[in-house]
């Protein structure tokens, strides 16, 4: 049985930092390091789930070349189940040039790749049936599955009795709503970014946002607002703003809304109440920021409960 079913984008990451910027035409420009690594936040969400001691497996396509063995290579040392894998030989694996610029913020030259092919009939339902929770983690970078494709297998999913989540990511088209409306009602929980947010919402405030959202269908919205932590909010009426471990200095913030979700479906997997997924969640994330690359900063589920411990001792000292 797995924890989490990760469902959705797999990247090859290539990440230059730090990055002053950008060369001319014809010119060059140095930076202290090119580093490879696995990313795309189906890919981060799963490596960092069994980081933290979870059962996950992984469902999306990747292309059999160079950057397709080394995702599923990532993937199977880490501990993700990859039977659920394409690895499709017509295919190109996604794949993006990851910019950091010195303050840690990063921007993002990305090729859809095997991603934009991946649709609902590639999804093995055995794989699915073995699973606690279903995620879908990239909803706006891939085109073939968003919308009709994932609303139809998301409405599979609760019909077979699972657990569902669902976060997006940035929509260079510019679709939002007309994309994930029809997802919406099969979705228990909804974790986007403040940005992903207000673009789809229309709204600047999180509690409007939360409101926007939970009229839709979702039961839980989970809005993830950076370093001011995250809004969790219910049909039921709970309502929870989380701040997160600010005295953290940010190395590189790559990977850290996908870690954070890692950390909140860790919770749910558990049966943490909302309050403690969501503080567990925050502690994820900050430890993704606290080093170069999407997984590399992320420990076990124990070391990141006692860093919660001493972080809050010495708080209560200051």
């Amino acid at each position: 049985m797995f924890d989490v079913l990760c469902v959705g984008i797999l990247v090859a990451d290539a990440i230059a930092k730090p990055v002053v910027s950008i060369p001319s035409k014809g010119k060059l420009a140095l930076t202290d390091r090119i580093s490879l690594h696995s990313g795309g936040c189906a890919t981060t969400a799963a490596i960092n789930l069994a980081k933290l001691g979870r059962k996950p497996a992984i469902a999306g396509k990747i292309g059999d070349d160079g950057f397709g063995r080394f995702l599923a290579n990532e993937l199977q040392h880490a501990g993700v189940d990859t039977e659920a894998l394409v690895m499709d030989p017509a295919a190109s694996t996604s794949a993006s040039l990851v910019i950091v610029t010195p303050d840690g913020e990063r921007s993002f030259i990305h090729s859809l790749g095997a991603n934009g092919e991946f649709c609902e009939k590639d999804i093995r339902y055995d794989v699915v049936a073995r699973s606690k929770i279903v995620f879908v983690a990239g909803t706006m970078l891939m085109p073939a599955f968003d919308g009709a494709d994932c609303a139809l297998f998301l409405q599979k999913c609760k019909e077979m009795g699972k657990i569902t989540a669902l976060d997006t990511a940035w929509d260079a088209q510019g679709r939002w709503m007309r994309v994930l409306e029809p997802c919406m009602p099969y979705i228990d929980y909804f974790l986007p970014s403040y940005e992903e947010a207000r673009m789809l919402s229309g709204k600047d405030d999180p509690d409007e946002m939360a409101d926007v959202f939970l009229s839709l269908g979702p039961h839980t919205v989970v809005i993830k607002l950076g370093s001011d932590g995250c809004l969790i909010r219910t049909k039921d009426g709970q309502r929870y703003k989380i701040p997160t471990f600010d005295r953290i200095q940010a190395v590189d913030t790559t990977g850290a809304g996908d870690s954070f979700c890692a950390g909140f479906l860790t919770g749910l997997s558990h049966g943490w109440d909302l309050h403690t997924c969501g503080r567990f969640a925050n502690a994820v994330g900050t430890h993704c920021v606290m080093a170069v690359g999407a997984s590399t900063g992320i420990r076990s589920e124990a070391e990141i409960l006692r860093f919660m411990e001493e972080y809050d001792k010495e708080t209560a000292l200051l």
